[in-house]
């Protein structure tokens, strides 16, 4: 019998977080070792935010539910339901929920995230 050529994900990687924020990775290298994209589904509390970072990789946001703010080089972007941005890899970027409701929504990576490639700031 040859090997499948899908993987069904029933169980998402839940990294562990200090700042109220879920993150359920799907597909990617802490959950699956895939290392050519990763894709993650993200719950962020209101009045959450990120430090800077410069990633190494492509990042596309799909907002579910709530606004989402960006800031990519200077240029200040809110998101909501419905929209998707991609946010391509070298960009200065910072992440945030300044709002009073929390936000869901999908990063897709390409390649996969990794704390090694993300770049923040102290």
């Amino acid at each position: 019998m040859s090997e499948k050529r899908y993987f069904r994900q029933q169980n998402p990687f839940r990294v562990p977080t200090t700042d109220g924020k879920l993150i359920e990775e799907h597909i990617g290298l802490a959950s699956t070792h895939t290392g050519a994209y990763s894709v993650a589904h993200m719950v962020a509390p209101p009045q959450w935010g990120e430090p800077h970072q410069t990633p190494e990789f492509d990042e596309v946001t799909i907002v579910v539910r709530g606004r989402k703010r960006f800031e990519v080089d200077g240029d200040v972007i809110e998101l909501t339901a419905g929209e998707s941005l991609l946010i391509k890899a070298g960009a200065r970027v910072q992440y945030s929920n300044p709002f009073d409701e929390e936000v869901e929504y999908w990063s897709i990576c390409v390649p996969a995230f990794s704390p090694d490639t993300v770049n923040r700031e102290e």
